[in-house]
């Protein structure tokens, strides 16, 4: 099998070495918008760089990754339902949903795959807790917290292209709601606060973020977000039933400390980035691309839960900017949403 890899970035590299060392990955063609970037490695691991994209295209591949910047996701995804070739694509489609719903309907037309990069998914912690929801072990599921604390912010000139903070962070706490839970967000009210660095003014951002969800069983859900957790880089859920409650993401290396006497001190090496905390996870989620191009399995996290996770995000954003709290109904792209 040879996989075109589009996007040789931080996540792009990533990518590239775990699918270098897979057993059913036979080689790998690398492309950059930085042409030596790509060159240097593909030289490093062993695999070819192509100058551009249309020489992943044209060159022949089974497949396509794409880990480029956002902006470019949709027009690449277009181009390889087109080309007939199954994609994998880090989240999201694109920071729209005009965007996203194009992108989605020449998938459908095409007819191929399109799996996306919601990590999370492939956490052996947020599966354990999809098992317990699922299996009744916590009874009626009341109350979820979630949360997702970068301990450094990103430059100020990618502020701008992210989509904000619920498009490009807490997307992923919405996504894994959704799944870990098996019910769907009806309704949300959002804030947010700047008043960190001036850079997420300027960006017409905020650093902190805060959603209620309403799920169409009861269930709430508050998902927060900070770009400024000096401690570490800290994601957690909480789910909490009438017989039980459970934790993902609460380890050795969690940056967080207890005030309690017989408490747990502060982790002497506590979590950095979501490269390093979803390692592992990252692999996993390739593992199963590679499956399901080969035809083992089933797309496991299609087009179609991206979408659902930009409408939650969309919907806070909404929320946010009129103060008010805002029904998923109220955002295109839901159940009415047409793609051929």
């Amino acid at each position: 099998m040879r996989i075109g890899v589009i996007g040789t970035g931080r996540i792009g590299t990533i990518h590239a070495n775990t699918l270098s060392r897979h057993r059913d990955v036979g080689s790998l063609i690398l492309t950059d918008a930085d042409p030596a970037r790509a060159q240097e490695l593909a030289h490093r691991l062993g695999e070819t760089a192509a100058p551009g994209v249309d020489e992943i295209f044209r060159w022949g591949v089974d497949a396509v990754v794409i880990t480029t910047t956002t902006s470019a996701h949709a027009d690449l995804i277009g181009r390889a339902a087109r080309s007939g070739l199954p994609v994998f694509c880090e989240k999201p489609i694109a920071i729209d949903l005009p965007g996203t719903l194009s992108a989605l309907a020449e998938v459908e037309a095409a007819g191929t795959v399109l799996q996306m990069g919601f990590q999370r998914r492939f956490d052996v912690g947020y599966t354990g807790a999809r098992e317990a929801v699922r299996s009744g072990r916590l009874g009626r599921l009341h109350t979820v917290r979630a949360m997702t604390s970068d301990q450094v912010p990103p430059p100020a000139a990618y502020l701008p292209l992210s989509g904000g903070l619920f498009r490009d962070t807490l997307i992923h706490d919405f996504d894994i709601a959704r799944w870990v839970t098996g019910r769907e967000v009806v309704e949300v009210y959002a804030t947010g606060s700047d008043a960190g660095p001036p850079m997420f003014r300027a960006a017409q951002d905020v650093d902190t973020g805060a959603a209620l969800l309403t799920l169409d069983d009861g269930t709430l859900v508050t998902a927060t977000a900070t770009r400024l957790n000096g401690a570490g880089y800290d994601v957690r859920m909480e789910l909490a039933g009438e017989r039980d409650q459970i934790v993902v993401g609460l380890d050795d290396r969690t940056p967080i400390a207890s005030t309690e006497p017989a408490g747990p001190s502060a982790a002497s090496r506590p979590w950095t980035t979501f490269l390093e905390r979803f390692g592992p996870a990252y692999e996993t989620e390739l593992a199963a691309f590679v499956e399901v191009v080969r035809g083992e399995r089933a797309n496991p996290c299609d087009g179609r839960e991206a979408l659902q996770a930009l409408r939650i995000a969309e919907a806070c954003e909404r929320s946010r900017r009129e103060r008010r709290p805002v029904r998923l109904a109220e955002i295109p792209g839901g159940a009415e949403a047409v793609f051929r």
